[in-house]
């Protein structure tokens, strides 16, 4: 790879590169994603790496593997272009089938292909598939078409094309101006209109700025920035740039946890690629603009996406939020003005600045422009990474793109926004989901985690998770986040152990009152989303656990009760020899009945026997 030395010399370079390639050349994209890296991503490419061999189809197909290609819940999957078929589950067995069949024979391998789980429809092209007809992909693009470790790749699509504008036909003012306009808000939860905090930034006086790249990303969960940074590192680095041309910064910091081995790999190769192209360092194209960049490691505590947390970090300090203001665009990493943002933030800032502003300001709702990407989680046929315009339904979401509740269950919440967010219930899935409708609704957009739940969940026992999470999670350096949060996971114990009582409701909203008004910081601000969310639309079930006793969606074991139906029981004793403890009782051939003294609501009985006598309520 030469260094650029000149918008001339990058112009052709690329005309070069392009003339080079082949759009008909076939190309197998192994998908290295996430979701299905652990599925056996690496084996599968090197199985296409032998057969190729064998076949002599080297040189004549092209071999790579991507970033994500979305559609996790199917994994292993391979993308043949140009014809764009997808297949699903593909194992290294599986592909000298696909190798003769599609590769040399220009068939399809039907068993392969993708199946819709209700009306087991195949389809052979991607574009076919619903999981990928309602999505708009910006962030997203390029996950499945290049090779997140070549730069050349990133070059062909037209990767850095925005410094030639942003350099040479747009000032600093220009460049936040035309932020502004499209409407951008910060994607990592706050929703902070971007051109707005990066004109405060860049009005202040201090020579010495930063920008920040928050991919601390930590809900349960949640990969969307781990897939962009995996899968299309230079997009973000793109940004970078942009925003520490906007602000007057000269140093740059991509904050990324170790928990992320292959997005500290994959963005230490694209800056180091970056450097020796000259999109780094010294007078970056011969603009007279110097920027650099470098990663900073954290170590996986959830309140380090808190930005002043996050800063902290960096410079070395233990991870605990400060009181604000100053904002970091006042006053941030070591004291200057900085400007974080997080991972699909910067990457969307390159499309801006090369569609127009107008362009994207043209996509999604009034006060939320742009798509949004989220992980799709949870009681659904497909989960993975989808990109939506902002406004889309939660219904399009999750019947649409996601396919819908496995197994016949019901839809019952949707949890958006993480573990500080809420849980909505059925009656707002026409929802259009943006910032303020979320807010509205008692939750909040958050990094873009989306869990789904069906009727099997138990709400209180849903919030009791987050409540736990939090608390473990909280950095514990104020007191109404601290006690507020040590309280709640306590009463949430003792409500799904049989110990809830009258007013453990009503204490805990006045605990979510404080902790909300009161916490330094966001994680203890918002952390009261899932007790407040669950308490307004499932307020039902607390008072069942409560006062009856018992779980309605029989999910909570201590308040499980199991009978045996004397009518319905053959007297196998199945379930006499599955339980552990010896609770049940009776003779061969006539009913058996369970000792509830002894019984430990294991389920053991409930899952073993095959005639529905054991009955769970």
């Amino acid at each position: 790879m030469p260094k650029f030395e000149s918008l001339d010399h990058l112009n052709e370079y690329r005309r070069q590169l392009r003339a080079k390639r082949d759009p008909k050349q076939p190309q197998v994209l192994v998908c290295a994603g996430p979701g299905c890296l652990p599925l056996g991503s690496e084996e599968v490419a090197q199985a296409f790496r032998a057969q190729m061999e064998e076949k002599g189809l080297n040189g004549k197909v092209a071999l790579k593997t991507s970033g994500c290609h979305g559609l996790c819940a199917r994994g292993v999957r391979v993308l043949i272009r140009p014809q764009e078929i997808a297949y699903q589950k593909v194992t290294p067995a599986d592909v000298p089938e696909i190798v003769e069949t599609t590769l040399v024979g220009g068939g399809v391998v039907e068993r392969l292909l993708h199946e819709e789980p209700e009306t087991h429809a195949r389809c052979q092209h991607k574009g076919d598939i619903p999981f990928y007809r309602g999505q708009q992909s910006i962030v997203l693009r390029k996950l499945d078409v290049i090779d997140p470790e070549s730069l050349d790749d990133y070059l062909a699509l037209g990767g850095y094309r925005s410094l030639r504008k942003v350099f040479f036909e747009m000032t600093p003012d220009d460049v936040i101006d035309a932020v502004e306009r499209s409407g951008l808000r910060g994607r990592g939860g706050g929703g902070f209109p971007t051109g707005r905090k990066w004109r405060i930034c860049r009005d202040t006086e201090e020579p010495i700025k930063f920008v920040i790249c928050n991919g601390d990303e930590g809900d349960p969960g949640a990969f969307m920035d781990r897939a962009v940074m995996e899968g299309d590192p230079h997009a973000v680095i793109e940004g970078m740039i942009i925003g520490a041309y906007a602000i007057g910064a000269r140093r740059g910091y991509i904050y990324v946890r170790h928990e992320y081995p292959l997005a500290v790999k994959r963005l230490t190769l694209a800056i180091q690629q970056a450097r020796e192209a000259g999109f780094l360092g010294k007078n970056i194209l011969r603009s007279g603009f110097d920027f650099d960049l470098q990663i900073s490691q954290g170590s996986g505590a959830f309140v380090c996406g808190e930005e002043t947390a996050l800063i902290a970090s960096i410079e070395g300090h233990i991870g605990e939020p400060m009181p604000r203001p100053p904002y970091p665009a006042i006053s941030g990493l070591f004291g200057q003005p900085t400007i974080i943002n997080n991972v699909e933030t910067w990457a969307n800032v390159p499309e801006i600045i090369n569609m127009g502003p107008e362009w994207f300001a043209g996509i999604g709702t009034e006060g939320s422009k742009g798509t949004k990407v989220f992980s799709l989680v949870g009681a659904i046929h497909h989960s993975g990474l989808v990109e939506v315009p902002m406004g889309t339904t939660l219904r399009e979401i999750v019947f649409n793109l996601g396919g819908g509740i496995p197994g016949g269950r019901a839809f019952k919440a949707v949890q958006t926004g993480g573990p500080s967010g809420g849980c909505i219930p059925a009656e707002f899935l026409d929802l259009p989901v943006d910032y303020d409708s979320l807010q509205q609704v008692g939750s909040i957009m958050g990094s873009g985690g989306l869990i789904v739940m069906d009727e099997t969940s138990c709400m209180v026992d849903v919030a009791r998770y987050f409540i736990g999470f939090l608390y473990e999670e909280s950095c514990g350096k104020c007191t109404p986040c601290r006690e507020g949060l040590k309280q709640l996971k306590k009463i949430y114990e003792d409500i799904t152990q049989g110990r809830g009582e009258e007013g453990h409701i009503a204490l805990m909203e006045d605990l979510c009152a404080a902790m909300a008004s009161a916490s330094i910081c966001g994680l203890g601000q918002s952390a009261v989303n899932p007790v407040l969310s669950t308490l307004k639309f499932f307020r039902h079930e607390y008072e069942a656990h409560i006062r009856d006793k018992k779980c309605p969606a029989l999910v909570c074991r201590p308040l499980l009760k199991y009978t045996i139906d004397p009518e319905t029981c053959t007297g196998c004793l199945a379930c006499v020899r599955e339980c552990p403890v010896g609770a049940i009782s009776g003779v061969k051939k006539e009913a058996q009945e369970i000792d509830q003294e002894l019984c430990i609501k294991c389920g053991l009985c409930f899952e073993v026997c095959q005639f529905d006598a054991v009955r769970r309520e």
